[in-house]
């Protein structure tokens, strides 16, 4: 496993203080001695506080009904409509700009074969006891006579000071009971350059085949989260580390490893591909574009080959590593949308870019990368530089240099030629009204001819010129104009 990295964070109890005077503790606290329940702000607020980091939702649990509480709460506040869910035994409001929940303190039992509890009534240990890691498990108690006093059975602040994730029951036990958490564990190790205790980390590997109980659309939560952390590498390493990844994006597997013969060796394309996420995480926040890195390359070992006398070749990965995008897409029940198609995008174009830098660089092949990349350009170029990764300093100071050559001509032939997010500027409906003919396969020739001329450019992207080239290939076809088409309309 991966030794102790430094934290971030300094915790300070200290920021604790006075948190029973502000008015949404100050409002629970009179609630809870009115009705003689005891209540304790807990989890992800409480830790976040504790080291000063910015939280937007706070859970509030009371050793009684938490419905009728938060609703109480809710009226003494004057915070507006409660949303209440019954199967769960949590309601919550919105009051300024905050997400308050509140749950009434449970006890939980686990089947093997599923992830969904059994839950009776609890106390604030129970309820401590349930929860994945000590630094989630702090609490502030809102108890007569304790307000704002640190309830932490478990050890989490120090652990929270020592940049520790670590389970508050055994974590075979914690982990079996719900799978997710191994996930989670990760996340925070991620999320806040902490370190799996080696304890729970050993657990995990002995439990990672249970993550498969769990649903698509929860792994791909926690997955997310990871991506989008600050330096996402780390969150990878333990997922392969763990035995974690295999189960769930097994295509990252198999990029592991540097083969070589006749001498002639290639790069571990495992961290090839989480240093490219890196890369695009330092000047990105947009996850998928981060999705694109991580399968920029997902391809290479399904098309590797060794040619004497040339060594490694992965001919034809950036195609069929866009085919395989909507499968692993679909598997991990992502979206297929727009957001799909980006991904799948950028990963068949992610070489284009830097093809250009190989020989002399033409407008023709600049139109065309301007044309396919559309709306994903931006991207693109960000996904194009973050994959140079060669150690060599002099080859990567050429490839800068050369994408830099490359961002300059792209600029000056989008300022000429207008191609990006290019529409045809003779249109179907121009055909068919000009020859007088319905819809037909010719009108689809025409206008792939008139393309084909801007991108190659034979024609200007101007409708006067793409109007007559119309004219020709329309009679190539046998086709005769209306009367009245023999001089194009102004352009739109």
């Amino acid at each position: 496993m991966s030794e102790q990295r430094a934290h971030p964070y300094r915790v300070d109890p200290d920021r604790l203080a006075g948190a029973a005077d502000e008015p949404l503790f100050r409002a629970v606290a009179e609630e809870a001695r009115v009705h003689g329940i005891p209540a304790f702000a807990i989890g992800g607020y409480v830790r976040d506080r504790l080291i000063d980091r910015p939280c937007k939702d706070i859970d509030f649990v009371v050793e009684g009904d938490g419905i009728a509480f938060a609703q109480a709460v809710a009226r003494r506040l004057n915070a507006g409509q409660v949303h209440v869910f019954k199967n769960f035994g949590t309601a919550m409001f919105r009051w300024q700009d905050m997400d308050i929940e509140f749950v009434g303190a449970r006890r939980e039992s686990y089947r093997r074969d599923s992830r969904k509890p059994q839950v009776e009534p609890g106390t604030i240990r129970d309820d401590q006891e349930r929860r994945d890691f000590t630094i989630n498990a702090l609490a502030i108690s809102l108890e007569p006579g304790s307000v704002g006093a640190l309830v932490d059975p478990f050890g989490g602040l120090l652990d929270l000071g020592q940049g520790i994730i670590r389970t508050p029951l055994d974590p075979d036990t914690t982990f079996s009971d719900d799978p997710l958490r191994m996930l989670r564990a990760v996340r925070f190790a991620t999320q806040l350059g902490f370190t799996i205790d080696p304890i729970c980390f050993s657990s995990i590997k002995r439990n990672a085949a249970r993550l498969e109980i769990i649903s698509a659309e929860r792994i791909h939560t926690e997955l997310n989260k990871i991506i989008a952390a600050p330096k996402p590498s780390i969150g990878f390493i333990l997922l392969l580390e763990s035995g974690l990844l295999e189960h769930f994006l097994p295509e990252m597997i198999e990029l592991l490893g540097a083969e070589e013969k006749d001498g002639i060796g290639h790069k571990d394309n495992f961290y090839h591909t989480i240093q490219v996420l890196d890369n695009v995480a330092g000047q990105s926040d947009d996850l998928w574009l981060r999705w694109a890195a991580i399968l920029h390359d997902i391809a290479k070992p399904r098309t590797k080959r060794f040619e004497a006398g040339h060594g490694w070749t992965f001919h034809g990965h950036e195609d069929k590593g866009a085919r395989m995008v909507p499968g692993i897409f679909r598997r991990l029940k992502l979206p297929l949308d727009n957001k799909m198609r980006k991904v799948q995008n950028l990963v068949a174009l992610h070489l284009r870019p830097i093809a250009l830098t190989k020989e002399e660089v033409s407008d023709s092949a600049i139109r065309r990368l301007l044309f396919d990349a559309g709306d994903d350009l931006e991207a693109l170029m960000v996904l194009c530089k973050a994959d140079i990764t060669s150690k060599n300093e002099k080859k990567k100071k050429r490839y800068l240099s050369n994408y830099e050559l490359v961002m300059r001509k792209l600029a000056e032939v989008e300022e000429k030629d207008r191609i990006r997010n290019f529409q045809p500027p003779v249109t179907g409906e121009d055909i068919m009204a000009a020859f007088g003919i319905p819809p037909s396969r010719p009108i689809g020739d025409i206008k792939t001819t008139i393309k084909e001329a801007i991108l190659d450019g034979r024609i200007r992207n101007d409708r006067a010129q793409a109007w007559e080239l119309m004219k020709e290939e329309g009679a190539k076809l046998g086709l005769e104009l209306k009367p009245g088409f023999e001089v194009p309309p102004p352009d739109r």
